[in-house]
């Protein structure tokens, strides 16, 4: 619940920067698709790796790509600000929204691929 509730939050912070009528620019909204493609490197390599038992490289190369998706989100609304394509209010009210969105894709990979040893006593 407070997974989905975080990452509204975040959804809605950076639909603000988007929407407010002395912004009033869509162009921030491009990190969504950063938000798309940041996970799936990493979910793929990590269902690769659970079929054909290979080496850490594949998972390794994964973070990596995951990373630069992730140094991209952020780096975009820095650039559009600096060259005025957005305002510097719309940049700051994306980077928060994508602190959050981005804590919360931590939050629920940490959930999903814990061990289950705290439900092995019930």
């Amino acid at each position: 619940m407070s997974l989905a509730f975080a990452g509204s939050i975040g959804m809605t912070l950076v639909i603000l920067a988007c929407a407010l009528p002395d912004l009033n620019s869509w162009w921030p909204f491009i990190v969504v698709v950063f938000y798309l493609l940041a996970p799936l490197p990493t979910m793929l390599m990590k269902r690769f790796n659970d079929y054909s038992g290979s080496g850490n490289a594949n998972m390794d190369l994964a973070v990596f790509i995951t990373m630069g998706i992730v140094v991209s989100s952020f780096a975009l609304p820095i650039i559009m600000a600096r060259v005025n394509a957005i305002a510097w209010t719309a940049c700051n009210f994306t980077l928060c929204g994508n602190i959050v969105v981005y804590l919360t894709f931590i939050g629920f990979f940490l959930t999903l691929y814990q061990e289950d040893t705290d439900y092995s006593l019930w």
